[in-house]
This record gives C-alpha cells, structure tokens and sequence, in this order.
C-alpha cells in the first residue's frame, strides 16, 4: 500500500511513517519544517526515516494548493493519514492566521486531493479540544462539540465538518481521531512534559497553571500510534440507515467516523508532575498560576466505540510513559 502522511516530521507523524514502514507499506512523507519549534528535532525524526528505502520524503506546505495538487496527481497514493497542520492551544491566541493557513486552507487542499484522485481512506487529526465548554465527563463522541474556547479548538472541529461534507457529496471515506494529550520519546517541546523536564533539569521553577487543579487524559505516543495504524484499516462505509434526529454525530449515512483516541483514564496534573519529579529524582519548583485563556480543566476519552471498532486498549501507564521520554530526553540532550 501506498500513504501519503502529513507533517512526517511529527511527533506523531514520524512514528506512524515509521510503523507503516516496519509493515512492508511505502510512505511519502511531507511537512514544511517551519519553525514554530526546532527544526533540528523535526529533521531528527526524520533522519532514521530518509535511511528506509520505501520512505520519500518532500518538503512542502499544506497551503500550497499547486504543490499539493502536483504530488497527488504525481504519486498514486492509496490512503492518506493527515497529521500536519499548526499545533497548539496557547500558540492559537498569538497567531491565528498560522491555524486559518495550515488548518483550513491546508486542510481542503488535502480534501481536493483525496476527491480528485479517489483515495480509498482519509485519516485526519482532530482533538480533545473541539469538546470546549462541555462539563459531562467522559468525552464521548455521541457529545455536541458546539463550543470551542479556542481558534485551534475551531479549525479541528472545521476540519470533521469539511471532512463530512466531502464524504456525504463525493463518497470519500473519512476518520478523524481525536487525539488526548500525547506525551512520550520525541515529543513536541511546547508540551508540558517537555518543558517541565527542561526547567527542572536546568533548576528553573516550571510554570503549573490552575494552581495544579487541572487533570488530562495524558496518552503515550506508542498507544496512540497503534489506535491510528488499527483505525486506517477500518474504512467507513455508508449507512443509509443512520438518521440525523436520533443517530451519533460521530456516525453518518455517509462514510464517516470520528473517534476519540486516548488513555481513557484522567491523570492530575499534580501527579503527573510527581512522576517526572519520580523520574528526574528532582524535586520541581514550581509558579503556581491562574488558569490560562483557552484552557479547558479537565479532559478524559470515552473510547468504548474505538475499542468496539477495531480492540483499541491504551498499555501503557503514566509512570513508564513519562521514564521512556526522561530516558529519551536525558540521551537526545546528552544531559
């Protein structure tokens, strides 16, 4: 099989390449390297990747529509897994137009691709965040997603309807996963996991938003990867069945899914954080801070329907999690 993943450069992104790889598959990878963080680490990914003889990977920007249409009418890609686009919550307050660039308009050029070249199954990165102002605990699909407190927030719920919208008119089956608080090797260093341990280690206090009382559905990269390679297998098919007045947004007449992939167990922030003090043998000073624009307290995957589709079940526990990405960093940084 033949995949086109987006922003291969990733955290998630690499390790997919990697996994599709280790399966006999041949992966083009794309991403435009910016710099929103180190460009160093996004090419260290790759680098283990350019070493594999199915891997191909092309420097280029989701918003650039003619690029986009020249590699889809170029490679016969079978299936795409669309990870790229502009990350994070906080960054979204500072720049929005980076989120309406790389996520929207990046966004349907992919669609426009998939659509004109028939792809047999669009995975496509959503997020816990589309859940915004919503109170009930756990998050479930079958959940309104009305109510974004953040213009990332936005662009991920955008990206299902566009995603529904070019399923219900030309056919095209669609997944979106949303994703919960990915941690582990290699990971993003706007994550908290990142800069906690860089503060720590440098004997700088980490900033704790909330004054600690937030909880997340902290999810390892590995479990998270393994959902994503189950899920490209299943291909939604049509239900003419599914009615809008009583069926689950999650599900369609059309061949659309969306599921939530994650741990399916809140951790404390606090304890998260005594982990990484567990694991450092440092103990953190800490800002203790209000809570933060665009923040929600508490997030927390319902996954039963992703566990029905296709036997998704998280392994991994938060303390092992956060030893493997301390064992990684501590290597990587050489400190």
């Amino acid at each position: 099989m033949k995949y086109l993943v987006t922003g291969a450069a990733g955290f998630i992104g690499a390790k997919v390449s990697e996994v599709l790889l280790k399966q006999g598959h041949e992966v083009v990878g794309i991403d435009n390297l910016n710099n929103y963080y180190s460009v160093a680490l996004k090419q260290a990914r790759l680098s283990p990747l350019l070493q594999q003889a199915h891997f191909r990977f092309i420097k280029l920007d989701l918003a650039d529509r003619n690029a986009i249409t020249e590699l889809f009418a170029k490679e016969p890609i079978q299936r795409v897994i669309h990870l790229g686009g502009q990350a994070g919550v906080r960054y979204s307050l500072e720049n929005p137009l980076a989120y309406a660039d790389s996520n929207l308009v990046g966004y349907i050029n992919i669609l426009e691709g998939c659509r004109q070249h028939k792809i047999e199954h669009l995975v496509y990165a959503s997020s816990s965040s589309v859940y915004g102002l919503n109170q009930k605990m756990p998050f479930a699909t079958s959940d309104a997603t009305d109510h974004p407190i953040s213009l990332y927030a936005a662009t991920k719920k955008a990206s299902e309807l566009m995603a529904h919208s070019y399923s219900h008119l030309y056919g095209i089956p669609t997944t979106g996963l949303r994703f919960f608080t990915v941690y582990g090797p290699w990971g993003r260093p706007d994550m908290a996991l990142f800069k906690f341990t860089k503060a720590i280690l440098a004997g700088e206090a980490i900033d704790v938003y909330n004054y600690g009382n937030l909880s997340r559905d902290f999810t390892y990269i590995d479990d998270i990867v393994e959902g994503v390679i189950r899920i490209q297998e299943q291909i939604p098919t049509a239900n003419p069945d599914w009615d809008a007045r009583h069926g689950t947004p999650a599900q369609s007449s059309a061949p659309y899914r969306v599921f939530n992939i994650g741990n399916g167990s809140p951790v404390q922030l606090m304890d998260f954080i005594r982990a990484l003090e567990e694991s450092l043998g440092i103990e953190a000073k800490k800002n203790m801070l209000e809570m933060q624009a665009g923040d929600v307290h508490t997030t927390w995957a319902d996954t039963q329907d992703l566990f029905e589709a296709v036997g998704y079940q998280p392994k991994t526990s938060v303390q092992n999690g956060v030893n493997a990405f301390v064992s990684w960093y501590r290597n990587y940084y050489q400190c």
